[in-house]
């Protein structure tokens, strides 16, 4: 009962992170049940993948039920590339040391610290990309749809089977990957790129915690009152994520990612001695 009930509560963080920074869930969950449940990084990943299909999915249907922002063809393509691959990071998880896995993943958390942080600034958020103009998939407010192109189709290609294999191999969503591209690589509104990511990030991790279910390395126990949790504070957060500033957020999230990821190394390093 013990257990359930702190999967329930650390869920609940990582849902609720999830909804005030639209990424980040994943890549604070697995922490979460590295430290609060004692979890080796190959048993937290599957979980926490659970955790951010279910209420990064949730997220993204109110979206789209509601605000029709949501757009689905962009998170189509992302997700079935990541689709694909999420599976081959799985396998190749399995033949890893989990020191290995655990100083990965805390570079990947740096990362995207770092990328939160820099997106925090007022400069990131206008800067476009190097890409041209034309370069960049335009939305049509009329129609309310993206104009395609080929540079932007493959830049969404390339974010799907890198956020894909990244999702099998170390358990993260990877809304850090997804919203940078979008960002770069079309002309999307903020909350739409969000509520975009959130879906494909859904689609890759679902397949990402199928394909963990299937060689057997998910604990149930531990991973359904986790998703429950994420779920629930997930819904808590959308009700809260209007209220604070979102540059403070982004930068919340950093110094939060940054510390995190300061104090596995630390552990890596500890335990070689």
């Amino acid at each position: 009962m013990e257990i359930v009930l702190i999967s329930l509560m650390l869920g609940a963080v990582t849902g609720f992170i999830l909804a005030l920074t639209g990424a980040g869930g994943a890549i604070i969950a697995i922490p979460l049940l590295i430290f609060g449940l004692n979890l080796s990084m190959t048993q937290a990943a599957p979980i926490a993948l659970l955790a951010v299909a279910l209420s990064a999915a949730v997220a993204a249907y109110l979206a789209f039920s509601n605000l029709k922002i949501v757009r689905y063809r962009a998170a189509g393509l992302i997700a079935v590339m990541g689709m694909l691959v999420a599976p081959l990071g799985i396998w190749v998880a399995q033949f890893l040391p989990d020191l290995l896995l655990t100083l990965l993943f805390s570079v990947v958390l740096a990362y995207a610290g770092w990328r939160m942080f820099q997106s925090s600034s007022q400069h990131e958020l206008l800067e476009k990309s190097v890409l041209p103009e034309s370069a960049h998939c335009q939305f049509d407010t009329v129609k309310g749809r993206l104009i395609w192109n080929e540079p932007c189709a493959k830049a969404l290609v390339l974010a799907g089977l890198s956020t894909g294999f990244l999702s099998g191999l170390l358990g993260v969503g990877g809304g850090f990957v997804i919203i940078p591209v979008l960002k770069r690589a079309t002309t999307l509104p903020m909350q739409s790129l969000v509520a975009t990511s959130l879906a494909a990030i859904a689609l890759i991790s679902t397949a990402g915690f199928l394909s963990a279910a299937f060689v057997g390395a998910m604990q149930w126990v531990i991973a359904i009152p986790f998703g429950l949790g994420a779920v629930s504070g997930m819904l808590v957060g959308r009700f809260y994520a209007g209220r604070f500033n979102e540059t403070l957020l982004q930068r919340g999230f950093a110094a939060i990612a940054g510390c995190i990821a300061f104090g596995m190394l630390v552990s890596l390093i500890m335990s070689f001695f």
